[in-house]
């Protein structure tokens, strides 16, 4: 299958960049090469460096980017490793960052990827092929209480004990081993209506992101990102949910707090200084003609910072 994905706020994200000449930009989250291409387009003295943990990916941005391969060099490997990955590249600092925390086209797409419940196939949802823990994992091994706490938080879905209680139902009886028995036991509990989308999307998107670990790494990513920025260095971040979202603020504001003394001490005693300028107030959205042809952008949001 052909890895095909419409890159979100694309044209907007890589603008807010602000590249210098010859600067060295971080695409965290490669994926098909949408982003990367843009930037190296729009800034041609630009350097690349792209990341990302799946192999499908890293072969089809590969190719993408061959034209200009004098220009990228390509990474498989998580971003959350940044500072290992610059170190090893022998880079001190970085011009720019874009990272695009959505899942991809093509893997919710690839049928036994296991991301989509729209597919029947092996539950595994894992960014990384080589990684030990699969979707079948968390279904069949967590506890219940374990279950109910990641479908609620990670997913907000409301009604995650029940959720929770029938699967560990169903897996006594034998173990839950494709998305269309997860979809099955999912659909027994939540019911269709109008406007809320698929009653599975809720559940397998807190499952994927307990798979792969995609927000317990997240603040402390963008906090080596915006150590290895320069000065003047922006970073792009591009959320699809309310969570991740939620991190990038916090963690951006925490980054523009020079003082973090308790309010009630009478002077400053900590010796804190701001480290970014957050440039995106209200994060920046897409268009309703970029939604029209592509609805995965209907939850996208962008908020970017500013290496003070």
């Amino acid at each position: 299958m052909e890895f095909q994905h419409t890159s979100v706020l694309l044209s907007k994200s890589v603008s807010m960049l602000e590249l210098m000449d010859n600067s060295i930009c971080v695409d965290g989250t490669l994926g098909g090469g949408g982003h990367s291409q843009h930037i190296l387009e729009v800034y041609p003295t630009s350097r690349l460096i792209g990341i990302d943990q799946d192999e499908n990916a890293i072969k089809a941005a590969t190719e993408r980017l061959s034209s200009f391969e004098n220009r990228v060099t390509v990474v498989h490997n998580n971003f959350k490793n940044i500072r290992q990955i610059l170190e090893n590249l022998q880079i001190e600092k970085i011009g720019g960052a874009i990272i695009d925390l959505g899942v991809s086209s093509y893997q919710l797409d690839e049928a036994d990827r296991g991301f989509s419940y729209r597919y029947d196939a092996p539950l595994d949802m894992r960014m990384d092929q080589h990684a030990k823990k699969s979707a079948h994992d968390v279904v069949n091994s967590y506890s219940e209480e374990d279950l109910t706490r990641i479908i609620y938080e990670y997913g907000e879905e409301r009604w995650a004990k029940k959720i929770a209680n029938r699967i560990v139902f169903e897996r006594q009886k034998k173990p839950v081993e494709t998305t269309k028995e997860l979809v099955d036991i999912i659909t027994s509990i939540v019911h269709s209506s109008p406007g809320m989308g698929h009653p599975a999307k809720r559940t397998f998107q807190a499952i994927r992101i307990e798979v792969n670990g995609e927000l317990e790494i997240l603040e402390q990513a963008i906090i080596d990102f915006v150590d290895s920025l320069q000065s003047g260095g922006r970073i792009c971040i591009i959320t699809f949910h309310s969570l991740e979202d939620r991190i990038v603020k916090n963690t951006f504001r925490k980054l523009e707090t020079a003082c973090t003394c308790p309010k009630d001490f009478p002077i400053c005693v900590c010796g804190g200084k701001a480290e970014v300028k957050v440039i995106t107030r209200k994060p920046i959205l897409p268009t309703e003609e970029e939604i029209k042809y592509n609805k995965r952008a209907k939850s996208a949001k962008l908020r970017v910072a500013q290496k003070l």
